[in-house]
């Protein structure tokens, strides 16, 4: 493995076997190094293969802006969230979360410190990615000395959820609202309290998410009329359950044309009885 380009110290560009350009990482791994020299495999402890140019640039942007003190931090996080989570997360989450991990201990030095408006419904719709995120500030006191809010946890915890996705954090806040007004609307119909500790609670959460995101994304945009044999049985069975998927039926075609289906509808229903037992 050879260098190709220094881009400091700590990292450089090379090929791989396939003659692809790929960023290596490692403390002094170009310490008194010359293109065209070997690379010390033992001194690797991160690999970065890029498809476009325009995310290399983004990459060596990151490495010469940011101590790699910060950047080994951000990757202990992501591998401890990759232990935790069945989901695979996105590589787009090396630069995002490293760059707002730093500019948070920029922030906190400055006396500038974020609070997250969406805080609450992080911590209990995103439980797993929150609890990421505490850990995370558990290791970033560690490394940094400095305590962060538990709002950082939140900040966090959406950048785990949004590479998981697939998608910008602007498509992770909205989500994260249009689940809220559909737990709203579920909670006031039936005027209850969710237990939000529980499976069925947890698998309603995982299911309006999936579900938000095929609305923001417009997929499956139809017009079927409610038509379905199972529908027929399961309104039968679950009568006010269905009766409130109407609801929000309603509320989702006004608020974002989009117009669900009977399976939507079915789902709908079945995940609402669930959670009112």
């Amino acid at each position: 493995m050879m260098i190709k380009k220094i881009l400091n110290n700590n990292a450089v560009i090379t090929k791989d076997s396939n003659n692809k350009e790929m960023i290596v990482m490692g403390k002094g791994i170009a310490y008194g190094k010359r293109t065209g020299e070997s690379i010390d495999t033992s001194k690797i402890y991160k690999t970065f293969s890029v498809d476009s140019k325009t995310v290399q640039n983004r990459y060596v942007e990151l490495i010469n802006r940011i101590p790699i003190e910060f950047i080994d931090l951000s990757e202990r996080i992501i591998h401890m969230a990759k232990e935790k989570i069945d989901t695979p997360l996105n590589d787009s989450i090396n630069i995002s979360l490293t760059d707002h991990i730093y500019s948070s201990v920029q922030r906190y030095h400055e006396g500038i410190p974020l609070k997250n408006k969406l805080q609450w419904e992080i911590k209990y719709f995103y439980k797993k990615e929150f609890e990421i995120g505490l850990e995370a500030l558990m290791l970033i006191k560690e490394e940094t000395g400095i305590s962060m809010l538990e709002d950082e946890a939140g900040f966090i915890a959406m950048h785990i959820v949004s590479s998981e996705m697939g998608e910008d954090m602007r498509s992770v806040y909205e989500v994260t609202h249009f689940i809220q007004q559909i737990v709203n609307i579920v909670k006031y119909y039936f005027s209850i309290d969710f237990d939000t500790e529980s499976l069925d609670y947890h698998r309603f959460i995982t299911h309006l998410k999936f579900f938000g995101y095929r609305i923001f994304s417009q997929m499956n945009k139809t017009n079927n009329a409610l038509e379905n044999d199972l529908l027929e049985i399961v309104k039968e069975k679950y009568v006010q359950p269905y009766l409130c998927s109407l609801k929000v039926k309603q509320y989702i075609e006004q608020k974002y044309d989009y117009l669900l289906d009977s399976d939507e509808i079915l789902y709908l229903t079945i995940h609402i009885a669930k959670i009112l037992k």
